[in-house]
Parts: C-alpha cells; structure tokens; sequence
C-alpha cells in the first residue's frame, strides 16, 4: 500500500502549480462530497473521508515545499 500512496505522491510532484491548485480545490470538493454522503449514512466507503483528507494534506505539502524553495532560492540569490 505505501507504494501506491508512493506513487501518487510522485505524480503530484510533477505536477505544475496551476495542476497542483486545481488537484485542490478538486479534492476540497470531494471532501464536501464525502462528509455530506457519511452524515446522511449514504456513503458505503467510510474511509474515502479519511484517504481525502489523506490527500488534501499531500497536496498542501507539496505547495509548502515549493514555496519554501522559492523563498531559500530568493535568499541565496539576495546574498550573492
């Protein structure tokens, strides 16, 4: 199972950051979706909720990697 959730991360990452914005907002929908279906006891799948937000945090980290980057890649381009 961690080579699959392996796999996906590799696929984010490659992903532009306009993709990886839309796979966002993408996946907050889901989360709606999901939470709306498991309160009203319609959602079979009780653990799609929890892989969604599973998701959403792999997605957050990747923009927070990137934007970590930039700014590392700013600061050394001030000192020199």
């Amino acid at each position: 199972m961690a080579r699959k959730s392996k796999q996906r991360v590799d696929e984010l990452r490659g992903l532009s950051d306009q993709d990886l914005a839309k796979e966002l907002e993408e996946t907050y929908r889901q989360i709606f979706t999901a939470r709306l279906q498991l309160s009203t006891r319609q959602l079979a799948n009780t653990s799609l909720a929890r892989q969604t937000r599973r998701q959403l945090a792999r997605i957050k980290t990747i923009q927070r990697e990137r934007e970590l980057a930039a700014l590392h890649q700013a600061a050394a381009g001030d000192e020199s």
